[in-house]
């Protein structure tokens, strides 16, 4: 496609009852493009990926002191019963997402994708810093795992907006044929999030006692999480509404009668093929997410024995190696396109696996790290992808809301629930290699997916004109 010629950017007089067009971007009548600014997409992008980014630091530091959890807030005695019961809350938060997509994903179409967020940051914030305040099972007995239940429903609740949302803002943002590496981005700023709370998690493991761990020091990284929402809410309050969703609303302005049509039902009923592969893709991209990064390290810890802190610098290392690749293999889906990348991540867990999982439990440094490694690379097959490919799947009117729906019931069922399942399989069976299996198991329902989606690089969002990046 010939690039588009820069129309001149005069601000408009509001329509009411419309949102105005962000500045930076604007409609080629002539071409039939809409022209974005290089610098406005930038910034978008960097303040949906932060966000996220300081999302996700919860969510990692809960991961990773999870054998800490187990003994503060619940009954000492059986040590898998406490992972057991760590991980229960943990899924629960998971459980409850269907819900809070349901709720946001539908209001994020109404009202807009940036209002959202920013209430979605509130509520994360709100949550996590809860925990840090909850007494100990010695100080208050069952009120401390209850009141722990409530605060991850608040965060699972507000985490069902999250991600459909910061995915959405980005490849409505970005111009078709940099939509792959752009949207790559947001789980950069995801992996930074669980290297934060992990490089946290960490240091504290290293620095204290055991003793002070236990009484005051895991509630730090929960409390750090009021000022970083602070931080965050500014940054999203700072975003301006995607051109897409500001062209949705100009022309449901023209024509009311249409935009009261768009109800829940038809957000799924009316999507119901979009939503099914939407729900195998992240199936696979999530199992093998939280299998890596949130239940590895107490795999390690709990069924293997492995040191706590050596195994949490493995997993740091890990993600670092994912963070240093993620960009170039998003940019890779730009050009090869996503189908080929997402489908060799799907063979490489499906062979890999088993393999990876044997040289973990081999038991040294080299092997342990290598067997990660492995996985970690795998895993930016998906990380790298998703983030373009799923707002592909919906058109632009119920992309927020369908997007949600699919997204949060996947992670709820198969997901988020990953290291609760791993571990009682494990303890039902006494078979270690359970966490290689299921993965494989994923991979296969990946496979599936992959082979009914169509390619999406390079191409316009439906319900979308085609989007292409303004020249200087």
């Amino acid at each position: 496609m010939a690039s588009a010629t820069p129309v001149a950017l005069r601000k408009p007089e509001p329509v009411p009852g419309t949102v105005p067009r962000p500045a930076g971007v604007a409609p080629d009548a002539a071409a039939g493009v809409t022209v974005t600014d290089p610098a406005m997409v930038k910034r978008a992008v960097k303040a949906a990926a932060l966000g996220n980014a300081m999302e996700w630091f919860d969510f990692g530091v809960y991961s990773y002191i999870a054998v800490t959890l187990g003994k503060v807030f619940f009954p000492s005695g059986n040590p898998t019963a406490q992972l057991l019961s760590t991980f229960g809350a943990f899924a629960a938060a998971f459980l409850i997402r269907p819900l809070g997509g349901m709720v946001f994903g539908p209001l994020g179409d109404r009202v807009g994708r940036q209002k959202v967020l920013a209430l979605t940051m509130i509520m994360m914030a709100a949550g996590t810093f809860a925990i840090g305040l909850i007494p100990s099972y010695a100080s208050i007995g069952v009120g401390a795992p209850v009141l722990l239940l409530l605060a991850r429903l608040v965060q699972g609740f507000s985490t069902g907006g999250e991600y459909a949302g910061a995915a959405t803002f980005i490849a409505e943002y970005a111009p078709d044929k940099k939509r792959g590496f752009l949207g790559s981005w947001l789980e950069f700023g995801t992996l930074a999030g669980y290297i934060g709370g992990a490089g946290l998690v960490t240091l504290m493991t290293a620095l204290l006692s055991t003793d002070d761990l236990l009484s005051w020091g895991w509630r730090i990284p929960f409390l750090i999480a009021g000022p970083m929402g602070l931080i965050g809410l500014y940054l999203r309050m700072r975003l301006e509404e995607t051109p897409a969703f500001a062209a949705e609303l100009e022309k449901a302005h023209k024509d009311e009668q249409a935009r009261s049509k768009v109800r829940l039902r038809d957000m799924v009923t009316g999507q119901w093929k979009a939503l099914l592969l939407c729900m195998g893709l992240v199936l696979v991209f999530n199992v093998t997410d939280y299998m890596l990064l949130s239940y590895m390290p107490s795999y390690l810890t709990s069924e293997l024995e492995y040191d706590e802190t050596h195994g949490l610098l493995v997993i740091l290392a890990v993600m670092a190696l994912m963070m240093c690749v993620q960009p170039f293999v998003g940019a890779l889906t730009d050009r090869v396109g996503r189908r080929p990348v997402i489908a060799a991540g799907c063979a490489g867990f499906l062979v890999l696996s088993v393999p990876a999982l044997l040289l973990i439990r081999e038991g040294s440094l080299w092997a342990i790290g290598l067997g990660l490694g492995a996985l970690g690379l795998l895993l930016v097959c998906f990380t790298a992808s998703m983030p373009a490919t799923l707002p592909a799947l919906f058109p632009t009117k119920v992309r927020y809301g369908s997007l949600s729906i699919g997204f949060n019931i996947s992670v709820s069922i198969f997901g988020g629930t990953t290291p609760l399942v791993v571990t009682a399989l494990i303890g039902a069976t006494g078979d270690k290699m359970m966490p290689a299996y299921y993965m494989m198991a994923a991979a296969v329902v990946g496979g599936i997916a992959v082979w009914y989606m169509t390619e999406s690089a390079r191409k316009p969002l439906p319900g979308s004109p085609p989007a292409v990046e303004r020249r200087a």
